[in-house]
């Protein structure tokens, strides 16, 4: 399940996007809690990788919380990039990719103050910490060069590594109420901020959390943790909500439906049946779980068992309720938050299975909308009528953002103003209809991709490979972007001098106010009203 996803993650975001780092003996030195490591200067900004901030979790570490990592003495290069996590192997990869040992960080910190900055009066710098998607699959915090925002926004960044598929979200019945081991390792990251953030010039206490995809799901996630408490101070979800979910068939005929979260029993099941096919059940619980940490990466990092682990589970410490649930009863951090989507959502994962299942004309739309929606198919039909798009794909793909993605953010928008109606909140939707492809997606002449899921991240990581440069006015865009993020990192509010306004959402019942258009071009850039574009109202009827 969810393998468009997994593609996604292995063809959109190549861990070549972003070049290794020369070793350099003559880098600046920082004190981190656990010893000094030597960065590599870039003339505006100094890059130090490869950090440790948890131990390896393999051998008998494998399926526990992250562990402190054990401090050095001398210097420690911080001057490449540690191997990614392991990954959801890609179609006819004869080796798996990555390594267990894999819990790392990057900081991209500036060497002087950005002009662009507002004045600071000798305050430290704020804090964004990058949390990687890929469908808690792939992906890794390695592909994203963080320059574009450290420098123009005079902020300290941090990207991170955190466990995937089976290695993240296993779980056992001898394993107890066991805590989803990626949503941990980034929790653990956090604490390493907190304890460091200092060193490099940033300030502890003003940590934004940002992410995009299964990133977002995880900010989620720790929006409602009773463990993140006090781990950061704002948020930004990028397509990804505690709200999001896919209706039976998104990613193909048949395929489930799909929840982000799953109940721990449940998780627990799946492991069983899992060391069962691998073999380890002689015994008592301990020697099972032996067995099972025994068990080599390669013959653990299948496709099959990636896959059947890809969802954090809740009912324990760290998520003790599913999100979506806790975020209804009013149970989570009061930070300032960004919420947002991008205008076509679903064209990538769409796109991404045309060759599969192709959709071709408006019976196969119909044998859709059947699949997903049963006996609400003709009011779905009657909404989004085939004649009205270019191309019966093209309306599949908009039924899909709209029910899966633009919607559902925009209700949980309500879900947390209905509980923190005082709580500086802002909602956006990416909408470049010419964003660059990047690189990896098939190419589709009837089916453009638009501002697809994942579009948008260019315009924040300019390191990203796309298959044409950005033109000057999505240089302008990408600007903009990096001094909205910035500036809400700062100080709570996207708005910020030069900056066209961008006004807080107050969510009227049962309906939210407009959201701020990221579009390139002279006045593109303005409020929107995502409710009317998207159906909402129809949604929400259907889903009652």
């Amino acid at each position: 399940m969810f393998s468009a996803v997994a593609v996604l993650a292995a063809t959109v975001v190549p861990a070549t996007a972003v070049p290794p780092r020369s070793p350099g003996g003559d880098g600046p030195v920082v004190r981190t809690d656990h010893g000094l490591v030597r960065g590599v200067p870039h003339g505006s900004y100094t890059a130090y990788d490869g950090i440790p901030y948890a131990a390896p979790p393999t051998g008998s570490r494998r399926w526990r919380p992250p562990a402190p990592a054990a401090p050095w003495s001398g210097v420690r290069d911080a001057t490449a990039r540690a191997q990614r996590c392991v990954q959801m192997p890609a179609p006819g990869a004869a080796t798996v990719a990555g390594s267990e040992d894999c819990l790392y960080l990057n900081v991209t910190a500036p060497t002087r103050k950005a002009a662009s900055a507002p004045p600071q009066a000798g305050r430290k710098r704020p804090v964004l910490v990058w949390l990687h998607g890929g469908a808690f699959l792939g992906g890794s915090g390695n592909d994203f060069s963080a320059e574009h925002l450290a420098v123009r926004g005079d902020a300290v960044v941090v990207t991170v590594n955190y466990r995937l598929g089976v290695f993240g979200y296993f779980a056992h019945p001898g394993l107890g109420s066991a805590v989803p081991f990626g949503l941990a390792d980034q929790q653990a990251a956090l604490r390493w901020v907190k304890a460091n953030a200092a060193q490099f010039g940033g300030d502890p206490r003003n940590v934004t959390l940002f992410g995009e995809s299964a990133g977002a799901l995880g900010i989620c996630a720790h929006l409602t943790s009773p463990a993140a408490a006090g781990l950061f101070q704002r948020a930004v979800l990028q397509s990804g909500s505690c709200f999001m979910s896919f209706p039976r068939g998104a990613l193909g005929p048949a395929t489930p439906a799909y929840e982000p979260f799953a109940p721990q029993r449940d998780v627990e099941t799946a492991g069983a049946e899992a060391a069962r096919q691998l073999g380890c059940t002689a015994g008592d619980a301990g020697e099972v779980l032996a067995c099972l940490r025994g068990t080599s990466t390669d013959r653990l990092a299948t496709p099959l068992l990636m896959q059947s682990f890809n969802r954090p589970a809740y009912g324990n410490a760290l998520l003790p309720t599913a999100p979506d649930e806790a975020l209804r009863a009013g149970r989570f951090h009061r930070v300032p938050l960004v919420q947002g989507t991008n205008h076509d959502e679903m064209r990538m994962f769409v796109g991404l299975s045309l060759a599969a299942f192709p959709l071709r004309s408006e019976e196969d739309y119909r044998a859709r909308l059947t699949d997903a929606f049963g006996g609400s198919a003709p009011a779905v039909e009657a909404q989004y009528p085939a004649a009205e798009h270019p191309t019966p794909a093209l309306a599949w793909a908009a039924v899909l953002t709209d029910r899966s993605l633009a919607c559902t953010t925009l209700a949980a928008d309500r879900a947390i103003a209905a509980h923190a109606p005082g709580l500086p909140l802002y909602g956006y939707e990416f909408g470049d209809p010419a964003a660059p492809t990047p690189t990896g997606l098939p190419p589709n002449p009837d089916f453009p991709y638009g501002a697809a899921h994942g579009f948008e991240l260019p315009y924040l990581f300019p390191s990203i490979p796309t298959e044409r440069p950005l033109t000057e006015a999505q240089q302008a865009l990408s600007g903009q972007m990096a001094d909205y993020w910035t500036n809400f990192a700062r100080t709570g509010t996207p708005n910020g001098p030069g900056s066209p306004a961008w006004s807080a959402l107050r969510p009227a019942s049962p309906y939210s106010g407009p959201v701020q258009s990221l579009a390139p071009g002279s006045g593109a850039i303005h409020p929107v009203d995502a409710d009317t574009a998207h159906h909402c109202r129809f949604w929400d009827t259907l889903s009652r």
